[in-house]
Parts: structure tokens; sequence; C-alpha cells
């Protein structure tokens, strides 16, 4: 009984010290520009920081958007990592577990980033990637596709869009700094890391929607980054796992790479962030990654290029330079990676060794106190231009009229129905017919163990859905927007684990349907690693098993068969007898939604590809179809209205 009195003291004084804390008024975000009251409190707060200081300023540390009690230990060593370094700011994510995101709610990342600010001295600098947008870490936020469905819909308005609202979004919970766009041009079919986080591979045109998404973000209020550069678009390896080379010579980097980079400098973007990425052509150093090159950063970025915003490497605790740096300890990467002109540490393996290592290099020199304090001075810049020297906190009262408007929301939609691409078509299967009534069909349960047989022993329409794991929600949308129009639609599950024991149920479907449906679940994620050919690979294709299960259902019934691309377009190199290919770039909701209704007649079909795939079609490709089912005669409605009415 003695502790609950004790408890409540410890509170009332948090509750107390929140309400010294809190600032005159909430964010108010403007237009990311200099100002001299933002130049002014920079130099009045670096003159006033010890070096201690100056280095945590120069270390931002992964943390969860999730509830935590105050005094749980998660919380408690986040707070104490904030004070006792002095931390200059968070990338906020959520916690994964192999194929398996936790997201969380807005309203639990808004409470836990303001608790945080409240916890530091200066104010935090919260980033995070939001590369689809708040929907990548967050239940209930707008839904947005990969970037490639940006550029198979072809409009820079559309990315404009884009930009401001996951700007607004963005900074309603509390994140000023955006680690997006990325201006990598996919010019490898074989890239498992970039793939549809790309625009395309024309550097005219992803060059054109970085500098659309980096000027309506700027305008909202949102610090961008431009990655990875100078351009992880031509590899073969996920820098996650390993180490990738751009093996282009300088001709190459100067007309392919490197463009979009320069595009987006002109635009005004805040930050550059350096791939761990090795560039032959650039520095010949083979035991230097470009984030921590001097010929990469200081010569080519800063001096060729004329860049003078913050300089971030990616992820420090990437295999890729984790391992280069394996016997010289963890925190020797922090300072080469300072040493070649980075202004921050994003992520360290080991935050006491980045600190300590940084602190001595400044001590003896090896790292200039005038470059620290230049690098300090851009990430005060960045915060004032953010507004936080201002207001820390954010209004959790604003966030229901902020996130996720019907405008938001359909907008999202109308992206991804424009980007649906037809590659090829037999003239046999589409568009599909609808049988039954709307709202005939009951949602299907969240996990279908795929093992068992089918319910029928005959059913017309047959869908087989691929995925890296049965588990996840991957064609669960898919499948209910199915229901929707056939109810008595047989829907089968297979992954790479099951696929050899489910093939002789899904063959003997196959041979008993009129139409199949193949839909393919691959994405590029970071680490993966599946079996080609009997190895191990990191790869976005298709694991063996799976691959020859999809072949035999193409050697059965081609002609009456339709592959969905739910994700890397490049699916069908792999599958040129394919007859009827249809690509949405993308696996989120409302792309499932797209595809089904693009398979139905249900809106147009206008995408164009913004990639070649190879032995199979060009850059430009798109079969253009009018939708044949009138406007509200579908079960899921027509086409929303974007978010500017149109």
């Amino acid at each position: 009984m003695r502790a609950r009195p004790r408890l409540l003291l410890l509170n009332l004084l948090f509750l107390a010290a929140a309400a010294c804390a809190q600032p005159a008024r909430f964010q108010q975000p403007l237009p990311i520009q200099p100002s001299r009251e933002a130049r002014e409190w920079a130099e009045k707060t670096l003159s006033r920081l010890t070096l201690e200081e100056k280095i945590g300023q120069m270390l931002m540390v992964r943390s969860h958007a999730e509830f935590l009690n105050i005094q749980s230990p998660d919380y408690l060593q986040l707070r104490d990592q904030v004070k006792r370094y002095g931390l200059g700011g968070l990338v906020l994510t959520v916690r994964a577990e192999g194929p398996f995101l936790y997201r969380n709610q807005p309203y639990e990342a808004a409470t836990f980033i303001n608790r945080m600010q409240m916890e530091s001295k200066l104010p935090l600098l919260v980033a995070a990637d939001f590369e689809r947008g708040l929907s990548m870490r967050l239940h209930g936020a707008t839904a947005f596709p990969y970037a490639m469905a940006f550029g198979a819909a072809g409009k820079a308005e559309y990315v404009a869009d884009f930009g401001q609202i996951v700007a607004q979004e963005s900074r309603a919970i509390g994140v000023q700094w955006n680690f997006f766009p990325v201006a990598d041009v996919n010019s490898n079919a074989e890239n498992p890391i970039i793939n549809t986080r790309s625009f395309g591979e024309d550097p005219q045109q992803v060059s054109e929607f970085v500098t659309a998404y980096i000027g309506a973000a700027r305008d909202a209020g949102m610090l961008t980054t431009v990655k990875h550069f100078p351009g992880h678009g031509d590899t073969e390896t996920d820098t996650h796992v390993g180490f990738a080379q751009v093996t282009g010579d300088l001709d190459h980097l100067q007309h392919i790479e490197l463009p979009p980079f320069r595009a987006a400098i002109a635009a005004g973007v805040d930050s550059v962030m350096v791939a761990h990425v090795t560039v032959p052509a650039l520095d010949p150093d083979g035991s230097r990654v470009a984030s921590t090159s001097p010929l990469v950063i200081q010569e080519l970025l800063q001096d060729k290029l004329g860049f003078r915003g913050l300089i971030v490497p990616d992820a420090m605790e990437m295999n890729a330079l984790t391992r280069l740096y394996a016997g010289h300890g963890m925190g020797r990467s922090a300072v080469e990676a300072l040493k070649a002109g980075n202004d921050v540490i994003l992520e360290p393996a080991d935050l006491d060794s980045a600190y300590n290592a940084m602190l001595s290099a400044a001590r003896s020199g090896e790292v200039p106190l005038a470059q620290i304090d230049a690098s300090v001075r851009k990430i005060l810049m960045a915060k004032a231009e953010a507004g936080v020297d201002r207001a820390r906190l954010v209004d959790l009262d604003a966030l229901p009229s902020l996130i996720a408007t019907p405008a938001h929301v359909a907008f999202g939609q109308l992206v991804a129905d424009a980007a649906v691409t037809l590659v090829r078509e037999n003239d046999r299967v589409l568009p599909l017919k609808a049988t039954g009534e709307q709202g005939t069909s009951a949602a299907p349960a969240a996990y279908q163990p795929s093992y068992q047989a089918p319910p029928q022993a005959e059913q017309h329409t047959l869908a087989v859905i691929f995925s890296d794991d049965v588990r996840t929600d991957s064609g669960r949308m898919f499948e209910r927007q199915l229901r929707a129009r056939i109810p008595d639609v047989n829907v089968m599950y297979v992954d790479p684990r099951i696929a050899a024991g489910m093939q002789p149920a899904v063959l003997d479907a196959v041979s008993k349907a009129s139409t199949v449906i193949a839909a393919v679940y691959l994405i590029p994620v970071a680490g993966k690693m599946v079996r080609v050919n009997g190895a191990v690979q990191n790869s976005v294709g298709m694991a063996d098993a799976t691959s020859q299960l999809m072949h035999q259902i193409l050697e059965r019934a081609a002609d009456h068969t339709v592959m969905v691309a739910l994700g890397t377009p490049y699916l069908a190199a792999s599958f040129p007898e394919v007859q009827n290919y249809l690509c949405t770039f993308s696996s989120v909701t409302v792309s499932e939604i797209s595809a089904v209704k693009a398979l139905f007649g249900e809106i147009p079909i206008r995408g164009h590809l913004p990639v070649t795939i190879p032995g199979v079609a060009a850059r430009g490709t798109g079969i253009e179809k009018p939708a044949t089912v009138p406007a509200g005669a579908a079960p899921q409605g027509g086409t929303p209205p974007d978010a500017q009415g149109r």
C-alpha cells in the first residue's frame, strides 16, 4: 500500500514537468525557408553548446511509435539516451519481425513524440521513412502506392499533391523530416531493394517527379531528403545484407544516376542521403563506400554539384557498412563518415561507441572543430526552419481533422487507379464478369489455412495468391474485392514453404476453372533472401517452389489466366509465356482495390510502364482500355475524385 502514494507523486511530478515544458502554442508548419530569425536562433544556440552537446546533436537513433509507460525499461532507456548524449533527433519507425510489420496508430506516434520532445533539452528533429506516407508505419493514415505507381500514372501534379498530403499528415504527428523522395533511377531489372521505390528508369521523368515532390512538401512545412546518392538504381545487391556496387562509368553516372540529384538540389532539397555502395568510377578505393568517401561527398556532392544542405549517410547499422568496419570497432565508421563530409550519424550500430569515437576525433583534431560547428549549425538551422525552436509539441486534438481526410483517401485511390497498366492481353479474359449481388458474401477470415482442399469440386473462377508468407495481409483485400463481385470465387493462398504441398490441389483447381487469376505479391523488402535455382540469393524474384508452380499454371491454362503483378513489374521477365499481364507496381490496399476494379472493367486502364521489362515490353508500353461497367454499377463504386476534385 505504501507504493501507491509514491507512484502518484511520480506521476504528478511528470505532469508538472510537462506543463512547464509546454510551449505557448503548438507547432504551426510554415513553408521551409531560411530566415534571419532561424539563423539567429541557430547561432545563439550553437554558441551555448559544449563540445559534448555538439556531438550529441549530430546523432539520431531509431525509436518506435508505440505506447510506453514512463517507467517501462524501453522508455527509460530511450529517455536516458536522449538526455545522456543530448541527441539531436529521432527516427520514427515501428517494430518488425520477419515479414510482419507491427504498425501502430497516429495518436500513439504523436503522444510518443510529444513526450520525447519534453524530455529533451533542445528540440528534437524527428525524421521518418514515409516513402508511401504515414500508412507505411501507422494504421488509419492515407494509403498511397509505391513511387513507381506514380511513374506509371505519369503526372507530376499527382506527385506534388502526394508531397503536400504526406507533409500535412507527418507534421500533424510531430515528424518534420521525411527521408524521401527516392531519386534512384531503376535502370537494373534485378535491383532487389530500390525497384518499385523508384519513380522509374527515365532520368528526366524521375527528375521531374523529384522536383515536384520537394517543392510541394517544403511548401507544406516538411524537410525533404533525396536518396540514395550517387544512385542506387543500377545495383543487384541490397545494402542491408551485403556490398552493392555501381559499375557504370562516368558517362553513365552523368547521364543516368546524377540528373535527378542535380534537379533536387536545384529545387532546394534540404538533405541528401548517401548510399553504402561502392562506385569505382568515383572512388577506386575498394575499402570505402560512398557514405565514407570524401571523393563522393566533398568533391562531387559539395564541390561539383554545389550542395550546401544537410548530408546524412544511410542507416549506419546496415550490413554493407558494419561488415566493412567489423575489425575496427563500430565507432570508427562514424568517424570516417564525419571525415567524408556527413553532418548527421543516422542509426549507429552502437550509440555509445559512435558518440565516444566522434568526441575523441573532435578532441584530437582528427575531425576539425570548425567542421563540427558547421554541421551542428546546419542541424540547428533545419530545426528552426521547421519551427520546432518556437514550439515543440503538436496538438493531439487536431489529428482527426488532418489525417486521412476523405479528399486525401480518395486521392490515394485515384493514383492507384491511374497506375494500373495492362502489358499483355489475348482478348479472351478481360474484362471479367461479376456474378451475384453486392454484399452477398462475408469477409474472409484473417488467416485461411491454405493447405485445406477447396470447398467445392469445381468453380468457374480461381484466384491463386502468391506471397512470401500466407500469414501476412497480402491478398486479403484483393480477396474481399473479388468476393464482392464473384461470391463463389475459389481463392487459394500459396507461399514458398507450402507451394510443393499445394501443387496437386492448385493444378486440379486450375484444370477445372474457366478463368484463373494469379495475383503475385513481390515487393522490395530489406534483407530479403530467397532460394533461386537452388541457391539462396538476395532477390526480388519468386522463389523456386512458387516459380515452378506458376510455370505449371501457365503451361496448363495460359490462354485463360491473367497474371496480376502486385509489386515489381519485372515479374513477367521470368514468365515469357504469360498472355495476360496486369501491373499495379504496388501491394498496398489501394492497389489491390484498383487491380480488381481494372479486371472487371470498372475503371479505364491507362497506365504505361515507367521501366523496361527485359524480353517482354519496353518503357512506355501500356494497352489502354475504357471502362466497360457503367459508373455506379460496380460493387465498390466508381473512381473517387482526387484531392483537387479532378
